[in-house]
């Protein structure tokens, strides 16, 4: 679960479902009201509502963008490979050293987790 869920999870907001994003605009490209009123109808914001509009001028999609949240991996593929390489060439690297021959300035404890991820240890 995406972190913003848990926050609106903990927060007590609900995601709502595609089926739901439809009918709003639905309701909105058949002109049944204002977006106040369509808002008032489906018992959403109008902030919601003119998201949802922006959101589908912008990407063209209505969908959940829940995916798309949080932090952008620091540490990329390419810095994967080059990390296989390297270990495959000598399996006694430090952490350290690691970081100074990728030329990275990141912490120790991402080039961990990252190695972590790549299963090698």
């Amino acid at each position: 679960m995406s972190p913003l869920v848990v926050l609106a999870v903990l927060m007590g907001m609900k995601t709502l479902s595609l089926d739901l994003l439809e009918r709003i605009m639905a309701a909105y490209d058949n002109e049944d009201g204002s977006r106040q009123a369509i808002a008032n109808r489906y018992r959403v914001s109008l902030g919601m509502v003119t998201k949802l509009l922006q959101q589908r001028r912008r990407t063209g999609d209505i969908g959940s963008r829940h995916y798309c949240a949080g932090r952008k991996p620091i540490i990329v593929g390419s810095h994967r490979h080059q990390m296989r390489v390297l270990l495959g060439n000598r399996h006694d690297m430090t952490l350290n050293e690691l970081r100074s021959a990728l030329g990275m300035t990141r912490t120790l404890p991402a080039i961990h987790y990252a190695l972590e991820g790549l299963g090698l240890t």
